[in-house]
């Protein structure tokens, strides 16, 4: 898939603009805090419909305006489709083909992204939610029922969270049968995810492994492991992990009801990543760590296109500085030729590669993005 035209109006720091890209790859240069990560986010929120800086909504329309547009036209294996995401006071709406969507999960899907910037370095290092958020988006991406199951689980976990802490202050019967009622609910849609979660690492597994071999030329091995607070595997049926799942929360019951809080459940899940057997996060160099972020990003790039049949848009927000020679030429190397890529730098500079020769380069000042070749 490709993205031909991006148009946005009142976003961020862009009062107009319009946009046409080629189908390799883009380079926007340009001064820090000219705008050149905002059209990144624009093109990130094209295809998610939220932001991966803030979350909230209102801060990606324009100062001083009512609403803020982000449209792009965007060309797939089976034709032609537009997609719009309109952001105002009131709300957020995203249409695809001018047709509104009811539900932001019939929308995300329609054009899939990975996005590597320097924040996802900490994917390795960084706290379980960095990791959680970095599969469920994944996930997502691919599984519209993923992302079902994700929001109804948040909302019940949020209802049972509120019941926990006025539990804390003073029990009463009736409530005590509503937090079992919530709990039964919250583990119909906790076995759904953990198990999408545990096939989803599996399938990364066998596409990061060889990306991490030809990096260090095979001197390391890098191994996923989904951490849950159930036992997941292939064998694994429904019935034993819901039956896990009763077990353990009746175990906690009261201590949930003493701390105010739901203590067991895929909000609280991990996954590690092992390099030649050792834990990177506690034991590997930031070689390896970086390294091994970078083995996740192109392997969700692989992964995504044996799922859905097309190579997802790649986005590199001010990465390629961040990256040594050799994982730099290897990944885009990579990407050289069949994906479509969107950079941002402040210099193409010392960049030797054939990839990046042959780009479009935009120069971005002031809100405005122009075509320089």
């Amino acid at each position: 898939m490709h993205l031909k035209e991006l148009q946005l109006k009142n976003y961020r720091n862009y009062e107009t603009q319009e946009i046409s890209f080629q189908d390799h790859v883009n380079v926007f240069i340009g001064e820090n805090a000219q705008g050149k990560t905002n059209i990144m986010e624009a093109i990130y929120v094209l295809g998610f419909a939220k932001s991966h800086r803030t979350p909230r909504d209102k801060e990606l329309i324009r100062w001083d305006s009512e609403y803020g547009k982000i449209e792009g036209r965007v060309q797939k294996r089976n034709g032609p489709l537009s997609l719009q995401i309109v952001i105002s006071q009131k709300g957020k709406k995203a249409k695809y083909n001018h047709i509104e969507q009811r539900r932001l999960t019939d929308y995300i899907g329609a054009l899939n992204i990975v996005m590597f910037a320097p924040e996802d370095l900490n994917l390795v290092k960084g706290s379980p939610q960095v990791r959680r958020r970095f599969i469920d988006m994944e996930i997502g991406q691919i599984s519209p029922l993923y992302l079902h199951h994700l929001s109804q689980y948040q909302k019940i976990l949020q209802q049972r969270n509120h019941l926990l802490r006025d539990l804390q202050r003073r029990r009463k019967e009736e409530q005590e049968i509503m937090l079992d009622i919530l709990t039964e609910q919250l583990i119909e849609h906790a076995v759904k995810i953990v198990y999408k979660r545990h096939e989803f690492l599996q399938m990364l597994q066998e596409w990061a492994s060889p990306i991490h071999s030809g990096i260090t030329r095979n001197q390391e091995s890098l191994e996923i492991q989904y951490k849950s607070s159930v036992q997941v595997s292939d064998s694994a049926d429904m019935t034993k992990i819901i039956e896990e799942y009763e077990t353990k929360f009746d175990k906690i019951k009261e201590k949930e009801m003493d701390r105010g809080t739901t203590l067991v459940g895929p909000h609280r899940d991990d996954l590690a990543l092992y390099v030649n057997d050792k834990d990177v996060q506690t034991y590997g160099s930031q070689g390896q760590q970086r390294t091994t972020a970078l083995s996740l990003k192109l392997a969700e790039i692989e992964l995504i296109k044996s799922e859905v049949g097309e190579y997802p848009l790649l986005l590199l927000d001010d990465v390629l500085s961040e990256l040594d020679d050799n994982r730099q030429s290897h990944l885009l190397n990579t990407i050289q030729g069949k994906v479509q890529t969107f950079v941002t730098t402040t210099s193409v500079e010392g960049i030797e590669h054939d990839t990046l020769k042959s780009a479009s380069l935009f120069n971005v000042e002031n809100g405005t993005a122009a075509l320089i070749k």
